[in-house]
């Protein structure tokens, strides 16, 4: 692995036990640029992910509690005349920082979800007639509760599309509980991480580096493949736009530059498929029969699309 995407994951690791899939899956989707949405029951550590990804950044970290009253403003920021000097003044709103989350995103109403979505798409604000770029990097962590929806607005699928992935933490096992709960007894778990592990410098060089990762015509024709597979298939009433193929192809190099190599393997693409492509589709009817979520559905097509050999 290397070595300063080893340091940042096991700075984070000193807060989030266990999870390491996870916090790789994150860590790639900051390497792309992408935004994250976090769909978990609560209670088990989501803040906390984010938290400890800014704390070993040592970037801007923001937190913003969505719910209904919440307005574009608080997203986007607004502007007030300032008496002193008689202009107006653009006033911060809570996108303007290097790490974002959006808590319960789905509790938030379809003009803050748009303000949120526009920002992570556009990374910048327009206010007045002025541009107020966003800072890099750029992550938002959105989270939403898949079991509560009383009260909650649901994301339409092409504000789904606009996530780079999909995640999920789960429940901790039994050891793993018992390491939470020897940590909590001592101290706030963020506290241990003292100081960032890598450098916001660093995260935007590794970000150039992994632009520089090789694809061949082979691994390239493959993402292409998995995907044009879903819109022709029966089981999915609505297949993988070529965003995804787009955010399929950057999060294979990520992994790719993630382990220490300069090409693509078919293993990055299958490695990123599932997180990337998912929340993306929508199963037909047969589909939700045949494998019950779209996780497995794509399960199934990286079994049915052959895997090109390296070199071709």
């Amino acid at each position: 692995m290397n070595s300063r995407i080893k340091a940042l994951a096991d700075s984070i690791g000193r807060v989030i036990v266990g999870k390491e899939d996870t916090v790789i899956r994150l860590i790639a989707a900051m390497l792309c640029e992408g935004h994250v949405l976090l769909e978990d029951v609560p209670g088990v550590g989501k803040t906390q992910l984010i938290t400890a990804l800014s704390r070993s950044v040592g970037g801007k970290f923001n937190r913003i509690q969505l719910t209904p009253d919440v307005m574009p403003s608080d997203i986007a920021g607004f502007t007030m005349y300032d008496g002193k000097s008689g202009e107006f003044i653009y006033r911060d709103g809570a996108v303007m920082c290097n790490f974002l989350l959006a808590d319960e995103i789905n509790r938030a109403s379809p003009k803050v979800q748009s303000a949120l979505l526009e920002a992570m798409e556009e990374r910048q604000i327009s206010m007045d007639g002025t541009t107020h770029r966003l800072p890099r990097p750029f992550l938002v962590m959105a989270t939403q509760n898949p079991v509560e929806t009383y009260g909650t607005f649901h994301l339409p699928e092409a504000q789904m599309d606009r996530f780079f992935m999909k995640l999920s933490m789960g429940y901790p096992d039994l050891e793993e509980e018992l390491k939470i709960l020897e940590r909590t007894e001592m101290h706030n778990p963020i506290e241990n991480i003292p100081e960032p592990a890598v450098t916001v410098e660093e995260v935007l060089q590794m970000q150039e580096d992994v632009r520089n990762i090789r694809v061949s015509d082979g691994v390239r024709r493959y993402v292409v493949d998995l995907v044009a597979f879903t819109r022709s298939d029966r089981n999915a009433a609505l297949g993988i736009s070529p965003r995804g193929s787009i955010a399929l192809y950057k999060a294979a190099k990520a992994f790719a530059y993630i382990y220490e190599r300069s090409y693509v393997t078919p293993d990055d693409v299958k490695k990123a498929a599932v997180s990337v492509l998912a929340h993306r589709l929508i199963l037909s009817p047969q589909g939700k029969s045949e494998f019950g979520t779209a996780e497995a559905y794509i399960e199934g097509v990286l079994k049915s699309i052959p895997v090109p050999a390296m070199g071709s």
